[in-house]
């Protein structure tokens, strides 16, 4: 896509100009996705989408272009174009501080490790067997009962090559394969409506069918959605509630994840953390891990969009705050050093700080323990979609798949249930940590742009938290 000698002369432009530092980021995608809708196949698409990204720092001035043309003439031509623009508007007046001084060598040249084994590429399966899974998995949640009324049906597969050079003399190359599914499906009994979805995928080939059935998949997704047609609704009030490990770290992610992002920190937008280093923000049972380098997840590359080698980063440990996720742009501006977590969703975009794997560390209690030991209160199996306010950790998630709790045991599905709190309280209260992990995975949009991630957890025990629902008597 982009030749050493050609970034080499690219930098020599931006050096000439008194930029900072400078980066290149290079991209050829190939994707390929099948729809089914309303009982048919809705679309086949397939597509190639390749480009180039040019950033310039210069104190504290970010200039960025991307461009389709990989043609040496453009890219010179748009490096010079980003210089002259931002000559025109500062004059002669130079920055008074140079950028990401505080980089080294040494932290560039992490060993790399291998995250995935590709045994069946996605471009070599053949187009009619990705369009036979499509219509098992619909066939088989329509089988289920005749309530269920509809049925989307979604495989996706990228195929992403990645080439990242910058003026520190590093210049790495990747490959990324994303394989998902996705089934959803509403049941109708004429008078309530309700909805069933499993996802399944990572950073993984074809060979994620080798590990999942389809069918079984959409009749898990069909039945909860039936069998939530007859279930009471939840009572309202502030209970304990326990999330199992299959509910994923939807929470952690949303609630607390993205407070823990460098850039929104530096914007005052996390104001329960910001300048909190060393200090507590949690209880001592609660870890919160950020790691890339995980085999197989979905929020995993060998190196970051920047070029920085993929590290395991210990966010909170034992419930102090140990540090925040940075992009290159962000840690300069903290003196301090990248963490690998400067992503974007494609070259059309400069790096921001983002999340990949984001979990809580598992505990040392049983998870049956947990269970036994709740006499009554909420268990969460699937979590549904929320709200959260980054500023003040405020958040709103429906459960999707939720039971009461009777006596330590699992008692009926309810529906209509919602979790309301805070994240930082929530962090602080939570008692009970299993020795389980679960994860689950989606695409974390942010600033325009959406990245692949992962989010965990194990069983944990929240003791009091408000959940919404129907008030006391009525159904």
């Amino acid at each position: 896509m982009i030749t050493q000698n050609l970034t080499k002369e690219l930098f020599k432009i931006a050096t000439e100009k008194e930029m900072d530092f400078a980066d290149i980021y290079a991209e050829n995608t190939h994707s390929t996705s099948v729809v089914c809708e309303e009982d048919k196949i809705e679309y086949i698409s397939s597509g190639v989408d390749k480009g180039v990204g040019i950033r310039f720092i210069t104190g504290e001035e970010t200039l960025y272009a991307s461009t389709n043309d990989f043609s040496p003439k453009k890219l010179k031509g748009l490096a010079l174009e980003l210089c002259s623009s931002y000559e025109s508007k500062r004059g002669k007046e130079r920055g008074n501080k140079k950028c990401l001084d505080v980089f080294t060598y040494e932290h560039l040249n992490n060993e790399k490790k291998q995250l995935n084994n590709i045994r069946k590429m996605p471009d070599n399966i053949p187009i009619g067997k990705k369009v036979q899974l499509v219509n098992s998995a619909n066939n088989a949640a329509r089988n289920i009962d005749s309530r269920i009324k509809q049925v989307k049906v979604v495989y996706n597969n990228i195929i992403k090559e990645v080439i990242v050079a910058n003026s520190f003399g590093l210049y790495n190359c990747e490959k990324r394969v994303y394989t998902t599914f996705l089934i959803k499906v509403v049941a109708f009994d004429g008078k309530t409506i309700q909805t069933g979805s499993e996802i399944v995928g990572g950073l993984i080939g074809f060979e994620l069918f080798d590990n999942y059935n389809v069918e079984i998949l959409s009749c898990i997704a069909a039945k909860r959605a039936i069998n939530l047609l007859s279930a009471p609704k939840v009572l309202a009030g502030n209970m304990s509630v326990i999330l199992s490990a299959q509910a994923g770290g939807t929470m952690i992610h949303e609630a607390i994840g993205h407070s823990l992002e460098a850039d929104l920190v530096q914007k005052g937008l996390s104001p329960a953390y910001a300048g909190r280093k060393g200090q507590k923000i949690g209880s001592e049972l609660i870890t919160v891990i950020d790691d890339p380098t995980l085999f197989s997840k979905r929020g995993s590359y060998l190196f970051d969009d920047e070029g920085i080698p993929a590290r395991k980063n210990v966010l909170v440990e034992n419930g102090i705050l140990k540090n925040y996720l940075y992009d290159l742009f962000s840690a300069w501006k903290d003196n301090t050093k990248s963490t690998g977590n400067g992503r974007r969703a494609s070259y059309r975009f400069k790096p921001i700080p983002r999340m990949s794997n984001t979990y809580i560390a598992p505990g040392k209690e049983d998870p049956q323990d947990i269970m036994k030991a709740q006499e009554e209160g909420l268990l969460v199996k699937k979590m549904g979609g929320g709200e959260v306010n980054t500023a003040n950790g405020d958040f709103v998630f429906e459960v999707e798949e939720g039971y009461e709790i009777v006596n330590g045991r699992i008692g009926s599905l309810v529906r209509g249930a919602t979790l309301i709190g805070n994240g930082p309280e929530v962090l602080n209260s939570i008692d009970k940590v299993g020795s389980d992990l679960g994860f689950n995975i989606g695409t974390c949009g942010k600033d325009g742009q959406g990245v692949p991630v992962s989010d965990g957890q194990p069983t944990l025990r929240i003791p009091k938290i408000i959940v919404g629902g129907t008030t006391q008597g009525k159904k």
